[in-house]
């Protein structure tokens, strides 16, 4: 069972432990209450109720209830560009589905990280703070309790977590830089495709910027303000430029990516409990790579 702790101070003194962790902890309002109602704090080892006043040196901790995840442990490659107590960002490899569903029970990035978790001696319910889709490669949030998940995603309902993208797109895009400022929705209720709707889409934001500029291709990096599915293959495909690869939007090119080139770059958020800003990057995976070397060439 995982734990926060901290240590009393002087500047604690006279303070009940309550009001302690509202001035050290940044917990949810849900979290509070399942911390009160669950009895979940100790004075030194010792389950204390919230008013007391403890003494300079004693040691706080809140316990976190013990969770997991039951999905089976698959040998399937996690690879991790940071871990703390709190949270995970990993690299995900292209056709990996992220999270179980009834058609793809097995073979996801949960089930990998059942494995990678019993290889670490970790116990935690996994939370995927994000989604990016089975063919798109890149930064996957994971989030090891409940606080950290509501935290992350009242960032991301503020748009104050920072996404970039790499993408390899169809045909030269003459302008350096752009903004595409398009709602996104389903033209109907069966598709699995969105498009841009002039009425009952949703807004969505993309900025654009060229990196480099091949024959019949354009390497780009993009920056979302909005969340929508599917909203970088959408609004790319709207200006006529594809992502190459991209069976579903018209970007097939078979010689150049058997899946759409888009890569979850970059990530800006706020630690949710420490409150410094983490900036996370994830390499380019191999098949983007080759396809940059083929077009340079």
């Amino acid at each position: 069972m995982g734990k926060y702790n901290h240590k009393v101070t002087e500047s604690d003194i006279g303070l009940s432990i309550n009001q302690i962790i509202k001035a050290n902890f940044k917990f949810s309002s849900r979290f509070k209450t399942k911390i009160k109602f669950q009895k979940l704090v100790d004075l030194n080892g010792i389950p204390t109720p919230g008013f007391i006043k403890p003494d300079v040196g004693d040691v706080i901790s809140i316990r976190l209830p013990e969770e997991i995840s039951d999905f089976p442990a698959e040998d399937i490659p996690i690879d991790v560009i940071y871990e703390d107590d709190d949270l995970m960002f990993i690299n995900k490899q292209p056709g990996v589905i992220v999270h179980p569903t009834k058609g793809h029970p097995l073979h996801t990035i949960a089930n990998g990280l059942m494995k990678y978790m019993k290889d670490n001696d970790q116990s935690y319910k996994i939370r995927f703070a994000n989604r990016i889709d089975m063919d798109t490669s890149g930064i996957v949030i994971v989030a090891k309790n409940a606080n950290t998940q509501n935290d992350i995603s009242h960032q991301m309902r503020a748009n104050s977590v920072h996404k970039q993208y790499i993408a390899i797109v169809n045909g030269v895009i003459e302008d350096d830089e752009f903004t595409i400022d398009e709602p996104i929705g389903r033209p109907s209720e069966e598709s699995i495709q969105r498009t841009v709707l002039s009425e009952g889409g949703k807004d969505a934001i993309t900025d654009v910027k060229v990196l480099e500029r091949f024959k019949r291709n354009t390497l780009v990096e993009v920056t979302l303000h909005t969340g929508r599915t599917h909203q970088i293959r959408v609004h790319l495909t709207h200006i006529g430029h594809p992502i190459t690869g991209d069976h579903l939007y018209g970007g097939d090119a078979p010689e150049l990516m058997e899946r759409q080139a888009l890569h979850a770059a970059k990530m800006s958020l706020k630690h949710p409990m420490t409150e410094k800003t983490l900036n996370i990057e994830a390499p380019l995976p191999d098949d983007m790579k080759k396809c940059l070397s083929i077009l340079r060439r």
